[in-house]
């Protein structure tokens, strides 16, 4: 019998389901796959506009959960070999739909089930990983894998690139600026850890399954992305609770707020956070490299991040 994998994923571009279906591609008759997405019950837009964009920044960085659809009666009446869960980070945080499926009656379909991840991002992912271990655990789900595809590009250029996209729904190259989000050669790549996923289930030595993703190239990290998404993540917190004290998403009571939020991260804590990592890193480079081992694996520690 081939063996069962359920897919979960949320894509708002578009762009994860590419990767799950270049992920699978090459084994897609040695298994049989169940495509599931998860589905908020009101779409959030995209292209955003700027103001609903930063708006959405406290509920995802609290994880407060909305409501999404059931999975179909179908899907859950079957059982899985395996699950590949796919989302995206918003505000390094797992996107507010993964969030609200994790939190919801329906996570339950994950229990005593072999987990991996696969994160689409710009280049910002640790923390969003640890709050899915979190919730792996909770449900009595065990992660034996994760992949991870970022946009490749510099820092600033990437950055420019994710706001064009973000705002506008240009993907595609413009004259002085490339396409947006993971590039297609990264994408494509994405069919080689399928037969290494197959060939662990199929053997049972899933526990062994992260070293040879790894040694696939299932993701890079570079040090500094550590420091940086540390700090992100202090200040987004700080912002997200400050937002929240003057109401729900849409409250015109919290707009001001989110519009300092909103300057804060694009004029001020970029530059510094870039500048402050980089000496940072000079100086912390035994744990930084100890925090990249960590990182690459699948283990948990609390408050890592």
């Amino acid at each position: 019998m081939k063996p069962r994998i359920l897919v979960l994923y949320y894509s708002q571009s578009g762009q994860l389901r590419d990767i799950l279906d270049s992920l699978i591609s090459t084994i897609k008759d040695e298994a049989s796959f169940t495509f599931a997405p998860i589905e908020p019950v009101t779409p959030f837009p995209f292209p955003w506009k700027a103001s609903v964009f930063f708006d959405a920044m406290p509920e995802s960085v609290l994880r407060i959960p909305i409501p999404v659809k059931p999975l179909d009666t179908a899907v859950k009446e079957q059982d899985y070999d395996l699950v590949l869960l796919g989302y995206q980070p918003w505000f390094l945080h797992p996107s507010q739909p993964i969030t609200s499926f994790m939190k919801s009656e329906d996570a339950a379909i994950l229990k005593g089930k072999p987990v991996v991840t696969v994160i689409g991002a710009r280049n910002m992912w640790l923390n969003a990983e640890e709050k899915i271990k979190e919730d792996l655990l909770h449900v009595g789900a065990k992660l034996v894998g994760n992949i991870v595809l970022v946009d490749n590009n510099p820092n600033l250029v990437s950055v420019l690139t994710i706001i064009r996209w973000t705002f506008t729904g240009q993907k595609e190259r413009s004259r002085f600026l490339p396409a947006a989000g993971v590039q297609d050669p990264e994408i494509k790549n994405a069919r080689s850890f399928g037969p290494v996923i197959l060939d662990h289930l199929q053997k049972n030595t899933l526990d062994t399954l992260q070293d040879d993703l790894l040694s696939k190239g299932g993701l890079q990290l570079l040090p500094g992305l550590v420091l940086l998404e540390k700090r992100g993540v202090k200040n987004f917190r700080f912002w997200a609770n400050y937002i929240r004290e003057k109401g729900g998403p849409g409250d015109p009571n919290r707009l001001g707020r989110v519009l300092q939020f909103k300057r804060l991260l694009i004029f001020i804590l970029s530059p510094i956070s870039n500048f402050t990592a980089f000496i940072q890193r000079q100086i912390q480079k035994k744990s930084l490299k100890r925090d990249v081992d960590y990182f690459k694996q699948i283990k948990y520690q609390s408050n890592k991040i």
